[in-house]
């Protein structure tokens, strides 16, 4: 079987919906005559729930794949250089709405200037240009911020609470991402209030992963991960050397602590792709992208590990268990 149809099938699976596995010949058909939505992401395994998510919400606002929409699904699978590729591929299916996320949002923008995009997630979307404003985007685009840089300093403080000696911090960030850069500034700039010296650990393609931890300099005692699209397609190459380097870590997103990962704090990534849904629904009843207010997280997770933090022979806090929205064992 070929690789793509093995993917596809692997995503199917993933995102457990019924209409998603309707044969690609009776999709391909309904797609010429539904509303279609092109929907972009990192990687299928890492983007399912949220997709699911995405999907979950169309429906109970109408909109059933299959039926009274159809859904182009694209990866990029950790290379950028694809993003534009699938953005021209869009453009000629016409789809109707495009729905990614703040990385690949600049390359869409420039192959079309008219098709509504959608980001479920972005860092600082104002910041990095993606919209003139959140009250007023503008132009064809719209979606929601995560705020990453607000939650930066909260996240330092989070982990110092599991490793009280902190003192050395490893960031790992795509440094080809401009709101991650960003958001390592937020982390230095805290990290430098405590008192804790910073290795910046940079990649801007899978292939840097396993490098840079061979190189680290000193032995950090944790690491802070900066999860965009290319970090998080890679999660296992991550999660599986800062373990084997006996570093906690902590993320923005869930999922990477439910592979392994120490703990997270962040927007609730599922409630943003929901969220995105409304947006689209908006979009495909009329409105016009540029008009609808950029929105903001209203719900933050702190998910805690307590089976790597016994490995890694850490105590968490029994006031930091409390206050968990998941605790996993």
């Amino acid at each position: 079987m070929p690789s793509d149809q093995l993917k596809r099938r692997e995503f199917i699976t993933l995102l457990g919906g019924a209409a998603a596995a309707w044969p690609v010949a009776a999709r391909a058909q309904q797609a010429s005559k539904l509303p279609t939505i092109g929907f972009l992401g990192g990687d299928a395994s890492g983007f399912a729930p949220w997709a699911a998510a995405f999907v979950q919400r169309l429906r109970v606002l109408g909109w059933i794949e299959g039926r009274t929409v159809a859904i182009e699904y694209r990866w990029w699978e950790g290379r950028p250089e694809r993003v534009a590729k699938i953005a021209n591929e869009f453009v000629s299916l016409k789809v109707d709405v495009i729905v990614t996320v703040g990385d690949a949002v600049a390359p869409i923008k420039q192959a079309t200037s008219v098709i509504p995009i959608v980001f479920a997630i972005a860092n600082d979307p104002v910041g990095v240009g993606l919209v003139a404003s959140l009250a007023r985007p503008g132009g064809n685009v719209t979606g929601l911020s995560l705020q990453q840089s607000d939650t930066a300093t909260k996240r330092l403080e989070l982990l110092r609470e599991v490793v009280p000696q902190l003192r050395r911090l490893a960031i790992l960030v795509d440094v080809g991402n401009p709101a991650a850069v960003q958001e390592v500034g937020e982390v230095q700039a805290a990290a430098r209030t405590f008192g804790v010296e910073v290795e910046r650990l940079e990649i801007r393609r899978a292939e840097d992963i396993a490098p840079v931890f061979a190189a680290l300099k000193t032995h950090p005692d944790a690491l802070y991960v900066v999860p965009d699209a290319l970090i998080v397609a890679n999660r296992e190459h991550i999660i599986k050397p800062a373990f084997g380097a006996r570093l906690p870590t902590i993320f923005n997103i869930r999922e990477f602590v439910q592979a392994g990962g120490l703990m997270s704090y962040g927007p609730n990534f599922p409630d943003m792709f929901r969220r995105a849904a409304d947006l689209v629904d908006k979009i495909l009843r009329g409105a016009k992208p540029g008009d609808i207010p950029v929105e903001q997280p209203t719900k933050f997770d702190l998910v805690i590990n307590v089976t790597t933090a016994a490995a890694l022979g850490l105590s968490i806090p029994s006031s930091l268990l409390a206050i968990a929205d998941e605790v996993i064992e």
